[in-house]
């Protein structure tokens, strides 16, 4: 008899709760002003700001299948946590900041710059870039380094399929990815809390494995600005601040690149990222996490956020706490 052992992620249909539900879930709970750290992040959750979010009717509908292989056995964050409670320094260092000065971003017409050590270089708009009749949505762990999580329902296709399209030469050994800098309509990017634009960076191999994720819709729709539209990556494995929002750049080098928060803090972001429970920010642990909207570290950080199984082999030469 051959037994089948469901991988981490999977989760069979029956058991996924209706969109419905996740949308009617009781509103957020709103903490105590003095709350610090890790709880206070999460206090801040659920914060009623006029306008925060665009009209959900009002965005276009994307068709999208759920591809069951990738579906977090985990409850899925509401449509409110995820567009309301965001890391998106280019319009501000608040969480709430992203959903009420968004809106301003003009995400059409859009190009991404495509160069470096590639056979098919140049100009391409979103479209070109993403097949849009092979979306597939993945319910999927984010884990930012701040020791906060969530749930999302991305909708989106491989990365592997964007890189196979422009042909990155075989000498080619790591993808750099660039978000917009357009002052005019990203306040945040008039404080210099970071060195601007905003770049991270993959292996070859982590860019095209197969959980790495293009990602251009949310909850049945595309991506509200906030999260990162109309381009974005996400990273499932690894902190959240690998993950860039809002392409405007692909570059294919053989070094490895210098990336915006590496630069700022090398002892506390590295290179890599990857979800480490047994590697301590310096300021504070990562063994915990908060599953928002909760408000305490009430559960245990997995290794790889889950996904070790997967990816754990492209790691196996490194020292994880060197190369953290």
């Amino acid at each position: 008899m051959i037994v089948k052992h469901r991988k981490p992620w999977e989760l069979p249909y029956s058991e996924i709760t209706p969109e419905s539900i996740y949308r009617s879930r009781r509103d957020f709970i709103k903490a105590a002003a003095g709350a610090v750290g890790a709880l206070a992040g999460a206090a801040c959750v659920g914060q009623e700001t006029p306008g925060v979010l665009q009209a959900q009717t009002n965005l276009p509908a994307l068709g999208a299948a759920r591809n069951a292989k990738y579906v977090a056995a985990d409850a899925v964050n509401s449509y409110k946590d995820i567009t309301t409670y965001n890391n998106y320094y280019e319009f501000g260092t608040e969480k709430s900041d992203p959903a009420r000065y968004a809106g301003s971003l003009k995400t059409t017409p859009w190009t991404v710059q495509v160069d470096g050590m590639v056979g098919k270089p140049g100009k391409y708009s979103v479209e070109d870039l993403v097949d849009f009749k092979a979306l597939e949505e993945r319910i999927y762990r984010h884990r930012c380094v701040e020791a906060w999580s969530m749930v999302m329902p991305f909708i989106g296709v491989p990365m592997s399929s964007v890189i196979n399209k422009v042909q990155p030469q075989p000498s080619a050994k790591f993808v750099e990815f660039t978000t917009l800098n357009r002052p005019s309509e990203m306040p945040g990017l008039s404080v210099p809390v970071l060195d601007w634009p905003y770049v991270e960076a993959l292996r070859m191999d982590e860019a095209m494995n197969e959980l790495t994720f293009m990602v251009v819709g949310l909850y049945g729709h595309v991506l509200l600005n906030q999260c990162g539209a109309p381009l974005r990556v996400h990273i499932p494995w690894k902190y959240g601040f690998k993950s860039g929002k809002s392409i405007v750049r692909l570059r294919f080098t053989d070094k490895q690149p210098r990336t915006t928060w590496n630069l700022s803090a090398p002892d506390e972001y590295g290179f890599y990222a990857n979800v480490n429970p047994n590697v301590p920010h310096p300021r504070w642990a990562q063994n915990r996490e908060v599953r928002l909207p909760g408000l305490f570290k009430n559960r245990d950080t997995q290794m790889f956020n889950g996904y070790g199984d997967q990816v754990a082999s492209m790691y196996s030469s490194l020292d994880l706490k060197k190369n953290y």
